[in-house]
């Protein structure tokens, strides 16, 4: 399973559930009394759990030991370090089971599902990004192609399906779930005037290059070194037009990341 650092997970998520939690309605959240959040990473969605089913133990799972120290850090909830294709609980522990971008990043996402649909005793629910759909404007002149040949080259060179759609769906059959539903939820990330602290940081890992550095392994493993580094220059040039631009308020980037969440009972 890929791994993944704090920040990124903070630059990916943050505020992906602050305008509106519409799309986790068929969760039935409030009517739930356990519920496990697996793959929960810096504990993001388990905190929108645990706010939304008020009355319910919510506990996180994570392999990655260093990104449930943060999660612990940040909040007082139950956290566990758990392999998501072994988690250590009973049949039907739990009467809801929800990941948030877990099985685009899994080998073997079915044997996931099947693994929740062991510990669930009612509900299990996926809300999965599909990155072939992501949508990128910006006001400087080559982010937007940039932005789509980059992940273009991840998605082929990642090793796992990003993309996953309606094999989500699939998934959930072949686990032997049933009353299947999709609803999609879209998230919209903004830049524009006044910049935030975190709007400039993005702008000097853009300019720098290190943005990009995240996916380097995926994206050379694509494009083969020279072209990796071809798209590196002009990447960073791209990230000094952008900090140009933010110099006299003129920047403005808007990303659509589509996610859709399903759910399944078992």
């Amino acid at each position: 399973m890929r791994r993944f650092s704090p920040e990124y997970l903070d630059r990916t998520r943050r505020g992906m559930w602050t305008e509106s939690r519409a799309a986790l309605d068929p969760l039935d959240l409030p009517s739930r009394s356990r519920v496990l959040d697996v793959g929960c990473g810096t504990g993001e969605l388990t905190q929108v759990l645990a706010d939304e089913a008020a009355d319910a133990d919510v506990v996180g799972v994570d392999a990655d030991t260093d990104l449930l120290a943060v999660a612990r850090d940040r909040t007082d909830l139950s956290y566990c370090a758990a392999d998501a294709m072994r988690l250590p609980f009973p049949d039907d522990a739990f009467d809801l089971v929800v990941c948030q971008a877990l099985l685009i990043n899994l080998p073997d996402p079915a044997a996931a599902v099947a693994e929740f649909a062991r510990v669930s005793s009612d509900l299990v629910a996926a809300v999965e990004p599909n990155n072939a759909d992501v949508a990128v404007s910006s006001t400087a002149a080559s982010e937007s192609a940039l932005e789509q040949r980059v992940r273009s080259a991840y998605i082929g060179g990642v090793g796992t399906n990003v993309a996953l759609g309606d094999r989500v769906r699939q998934f959930f059959a072949d686990a032997g779930l049933s009353d299947l539903r999709t609803r999609r939820y879209v998230h919209e990330k903004r830049v524009e005037p006044p910049y935030s602290e975190s709007d400039l940081k993005g702008a000097a890992r853009k300019a720098s290059g290190a943005g990009l550095a995240d996916h380097e392994t995926e994206l050379r493993e694509a494009l083969g070194p020279d072209a990796y580094d071809e798209l590196r220059r002009e990447w960073r040039s791209m990230g000094r037009n952008v900090v140009e631009q933010m110099q006299s308020d003129e920047y403005e980037r808007v990303e659509v990341v589509p996610f859709d969440v399903t759910v399944g009972r078992v």
